[in-house]
């Protein structure tokens, strides 16, 4: 039985059936009914983690100030309206609410029908609550950004039992310049207002703003270009010009490539940088100019960190003779390197998007990703198969639950911390 479709008819039975199958899987009796693998993987995690689905555990709200921070540093700025125009008419008319939330599940923006907000309120839906999934379960905010998709959550396949008389669908905002996630929108109402359509509806809108914001990106190369083209005409050897997040604007002396890997903290003077060797930066408005210096590039024995521990914060350092730099990973990419560090062998794509996905047939997703992933870590790199170099010494830090690493938990090998 497909749950969903029997909200979209009888939405008392539907949520009938979900508190039954909740309260099963809670005590460890058999369930009436599979949850869908999305919620079930999902209680699987809060289980492990220890929230209390008894318990409306609500953290403190951000403050008037710093919720107005967040909102002037966030990229979901740029896209609000998108956001509005795409959803807001439609949800007021379907007593729905919008909520933007950050990176972090902090809600930032919510607004809608009125009567829905008040009753928002009562669920801590606020402005400035903390809904990430770790903290309040199950839910249309924080479910999405772990998962790295869109995800619906009906009644009872919330966790916590207080938000079972809800319904939200939300979908992951990320940013297209480096896949990070930079947000969640979620629509959401009381369980009455369920339609199986709403999620399909809510990726569409989030989607219209991850290409919002790719176009405003191809603008802002285009006003770099113009600033690089005397400046690369002046320049002997290889150069280029890029974006603060390395997107190349103008090249000369060398083949053209789309990014280059710049580490988080970047800064005038000489930097190794991967593919580059040694270069020389010097800041420009919007971006640097770089130009690599003429020496060998070779990575021979270097040694690679995979740091794991910190779910918002994994990240990947490479260090040799001639320096060092690290870049933080997407959920994604920290999966893939987690794999080819367990199997040093190697992986095929089919490999590997059994291990990710479940399915081998999804080849076309991982080679794209692995394509993204050798931007930056190329000459450490092998293929057919995906694999680390033989001279490189890898690391890998894990998290005290290494079962609980990634979404979507497969039967993995797993290195011992440290190793």
């Amino acid at each position: 039985m497909d749950v969903t479709q029997l909200a979209a008819v009888d939405t008392a039975r539907a949520a009938r059936v979900l508190d039954k199958v909740r309260s099963a899987a809670l005590s460890g009796q058999r369930m009436p009914v599979t949850p869908r693998p999305v919620i079930g993987q999902s209680w699987a995690r809060m289980l492990r983690s220890g929230v209390d689905p008894d318990h409306d555990f609500r953290s403190g709200l951000l403050s008037h100030e710093e919720v107005q921070r967040r909102r002037q540093s966030s990229t979901l700025r740029h896209v609000l309206p998108v956001l509005r125009e795409g959803l807001l008419s439609v949800a007021d008319v379907a007593r729905h609410i919008m909520v933007v939330a950050d990176e972090e599940g902090r809600v930032l923006w919510r607004e809608g029908s009125a009567p829905v907000l008040r009753k928002a309120d009562g669920l801590g839906f606020q402005i400035g609550a903390d809904w990430r999934e770790d903290v309040v379960g199950t839910n249309g905010v924080g479910t999405p950004a772990v998962t790295g998709r869109p995800v619906q959550v009906f009644a009872s396949e919330h966790f916590v039992r207080s938000q079972a008389t809800w319904t939200c669908a939300g979908a992951p905002i990320t940013d297209p310049r480096d896949g990070r996630l930079i947000g969640v929108v979620d629509v959401s109402g009381p369980l009455e207002t369920m339609h199986p359509a709403t999620l399909a509806w809510v990726d569409s809108v989030a989607k219209l703003a991850e290409a919002r914001l790719r176009e405003t990106h191809a603008r802002s190369l285009e006003r770099l270009r113009a600033v690089a083209a005397p400046l690369l005409a002046r320049t002997g050897g290889r150069a280029l010009v890029v974006d603060r997040h390395g997107w190349t604007a103008a090249v000369t002396g060398m083949p053209y490539t789309e990014r280059l890997a710049l580490p988080k903290s970047v800064s005038a003077g000489m930097r190794w940088l991967p593919a580059l060797g040694r270069c020389s930066l010097e800041p420009l408005a919007g971006g640097w100019l770089v130009r690599a210096a003429d020496e060998p590039v070779t990575r021979a024995g270097a040694r690679i960190v995979l740091d794991l521990r910190e779910p918002r914060r994994r990240s990947v350092e490479v260090s040799d003779g001639s320096g060092s730099w690290v870049r933080e990973l997407s959920p994604r990419h920290a999966e893939l390197l987690y794999l080819l560090a367990v199997h040093r062998a190697g992986r095929s794509a089919a490999a590997l998007a059994g291990d990710i996905f479940g399915d081998p047939a999804r080849t076309v997703t991982v080679r794209a990703e692995m394509s993204r992933v050798r931007r930056y870590l190329g000459p450490l790199l092998d293929h057919r198969p995906y694999r680390f170099t033989e001279s490189a010494e890898v690391q890998t830090l894990l998290p005290d639950q290494p079962h609980s690493l990634f979404p979507h938990p497969r039967d993995r090998l797993t290195p011992a911390r440290g190793h």
